[in-house]
């Protein structure tokens, strides 16, 4: 069982990052600061500093774990045989992810963007290690006649790009929807249609 103090510090981490991903999403890394994250998070600066030294040691936990939760999306294609059950399955959870953590997407794409400086070990190595076992997986099921002949790598890309813009453009999606984000039902209605374009863009109704 943990302790008082255990409990306590996981809270402030957990709030640190969160007010972190919105800092870093709203202002960059240059822009950010750890007095803004602070006070974001309700704690006082020497607080955030405890718990991490510096502005890039906590950009980098925030990216790290974005990247992770990322992969645990895509564990579907571990869990399931069926390319229909795998890709909807895998399709959804990114746009929850869009959908409940934006600032999480933002944060990501302007690092990208900014040349992917901090990240570029995670891309050469970690990402391109997850991505070239999902890149087989699709190969089989190719071969297996499971579904049509398709760029595996262009597949990723498009479920990347339609489903992170949900986060990275969400400002431009509310103005095109009358000013107003989506309720519940009006996004899981653009899940759906995400999830059935993609899977027919390979054969599957």
């Amino acid at each position: 069982m943990k302790d008082k103090k255990e409990i306590t510090r996981e809270v402030n981490r957990k709030k640190i990052i969160q007010a972190a991903e919105n800092v870093f999403a709203n202002y960059g890394f240059k822009g950010a600061t750890t007095e803004k994250i602070a006070k974001q998070a309700g704690l006082p600066k020497a607080n955030l500093h405890y718990y991490f030294n510096t502005k890039t040691i906590l950009y980098r936990e925030v990216l790290e774990g974005i990247l992770e939760e990322w992969m645990v999306a895509a564990q579907t294609f571990d869990k399931y045989d069926e390319p229909k059950i795998a890709l909807t399955r895998y399709i959804e959870a990114k746009m929850n992810f869009s959908r409940i953590r934006a600032d999480a997407s933002k944060v990501w794409a302007n690092e990208v963007i900014q040349g992917a400086v901090s990240v570029s070990k995670f891309l050469e190595t970690t990402l391109k290690e997850w991505l070239e076992n999902r890149v087989k997986v699709i190969n089989d099921w190719i071969a297996g006649g499971k579904i049509e002949a398709v760029d595996p790598y262009v597949l990723f890309y498009m479920i990347w790009s339609m489903t992170q813009h949900y986060a990275d453009f969400e400002r431009q999606i509310a103005i095109l929807n009358h000013g107003k984000h989506y309720n519940d039902d009006e996004f899981q209605q653009k899940t759906e249609q995400v999830v059935h374009l993609i899977l027919k863009s390979v054969g599957l109704s």
